[in-house]
């Protein structure tokens, strides 16, 4: 009998560690759980901590309480103006309802599968209804930042790649919340074209460089015609200034050289006539010179001397 108690004292000890260890789960940060009971879910627990259930009778499903994300395969879409782009899109998403997740969605990587059902197709239907340059221009561009071939490209944008991204948002995640999932953001991560378009593009922009370029050595071209042409103009006027001053100061040295002549002739104008004929001898006659004169002229006067005989065959 008494070993019988003791068997059974031993069983429970047993049943009670076993029911405490499957009658208790811990829950840690950034998790949340899904309580089930034979694959039916019966609750959900999103705090952290120590939680209880039944033993041998409930299972616990782990999901992320963390932001996950999502990331699409790029695909090839014809756009409204019938230009077909590239697009890669990303998108951060939670589970905010575990219970409903499960229910709906089951695992992670369905979560991930149906994502890319409901993104991309939000996304087709969107970028089909807009034209290319609401897709490659940001929303802050602004007409007067718009270089001409952006313009080009068709009427002037009105949302623009960052204002597309949350239309793709609003309308995508007004899906999601019935799969217990709610989608924090899209983002379209890259836009390329496809090759044919991006030989066109790279040849429209080399073309607006070379235009640019044009404009550029114009510009240069004209700012150096007048640069030159204000050079010249100050170089005339530097040259005429002092041509001027020049004249100036000469007609000042002659008017005072013409003041000292004036008053060395009132002083003594005979002596001043003898200086001028002296002067004018000089230059008159030479080594070589013969000079004919008439006996009345006024330079002959000073050739004769004080008795009147001519001196000039002496």
């Amino acid at each position: 009998m008494k070993k019988i108690a003791q068997f059974l004292l031993v069983g429970l000890v047993l049943a009670a560690i076993v029911i405490i260890y499957d009658g208790f789960f811990i829950l840690e940060e950034g998790q949340q759980a899904v309580i089930t009971q034979f694959g039916a879910p019966v609750g959900s627990k999103q705090e952290a901590g120590l939680h209880f259930k039944k033993p041998f009778f409930h299972q616990v499903q782990y999901f992320e309480k963390k932001i996950l994300i999502w990331d699409g395969e790029p695909n090839q879409i014809p756009t409204n103006d019938k230009t077909f782009v590239f697009l890669d899109v990303t998108a951060r998403w939670k589970i905010t309802d575990p219970l409903q997740f499960l229910q709906a969605v089951k695992t992670e990587t369905r979560a991930q599968s149906l994502l890319d059902d409901i993104i991309d197709g939000t996304v087709r239907d969107i970028v089909n209804k807009n034209d290319l340059i609401e897709i490659i221009r940001s929303s802050d561009w602004s007409e007067a930042t718009m270089s001409p071939n952006t313009k080009e490209m068709g009427t002037t944008p009105e949302m623009g790649r960052d204002q597309i991204s949350q239309l793709i948002l609003t309308i995508a995640s007004g899906i999601t919340p019935q799969y217990g999932i709610e989608l924090t953001d899209v983002l379209l991560k890259r836009v390329n074209y496809i090759e044919s378009v991006r030989l066109r593009v790279y040849d429209r922009m080399i073309s607006e460089r070379n235009r640019i370029a044009a404009e550029k050595r114009s510009f240069g071209e004209g700012r150096k015609a007048e640069i030159l042409g204000k050079v010249d103009k100050e170089r005339k006027e530097i040259i005429s200034n002092a041509n001027r001053e020049a004249l100036i100061i000469k007609g000042k040295a002659d008017a005072e050289a013409t003041r000292i002549y004036g008053e060395a002739y009132n002083q003594d104008p005979e002596f001043y006539s003898f200086q001028k004929s002296l002067e004018a001898y000089e230059q008159l006659i030479g080594s070589n010179t013969s000079l004919i004169l008439s006996s009345d002229s006024e330079i002959y006067r000073y050739l004769k001397d004080v008795s009147g005989k001519d001196i000039t065959n002496m």
